[in-house]
């Protein structure tokens, strides 16, 4: 799991990756799960409809923020993020058991 935001400002691409990371004039860069345009739980809903039950594996680059925060509030994101399908469909819960 990794995030990233667009900063597209006019003056640069977004292949301007020849700049470095953190650099003001970048297009895009990494940040912090839930600091940037991904859509986590989409990705997550999605692995478990196909019935996905691995790990979630963060991959942590953000150069705007200290790593030992960026670490531990990217680990709470992803604790919260990591939801279980109901083993049910909702009406289900409506149904008469005889």
């Amino acid at each position: 799991m990794k995030d990233a935001a667009l900063q597209l400002n006019g003056r640069s691409s977004i292949l301007g990756s020849h700049l470095n990371f953190g650099h003001p004039d970048r297009s895009w860069d990494f940040r912090s799960l839930g600091r940037g345009g991904v859509k986590f739980e989409e990705i997550i809903r999605t692995l478990n409809h196909v019935g996905y039950g691995g790990p979630l594996s963060v991959e942590w680059e953000d150069s705007g923020m200290e790593r030992e925060r960026g670490a531990r509030e990217s680990l709470e994101f992803v604790r919260k993020l990591d939801i279980a399908p109901s083993a049910a469909a909702f009406d289900a819960a409506f149904e008469r058991k005889p």
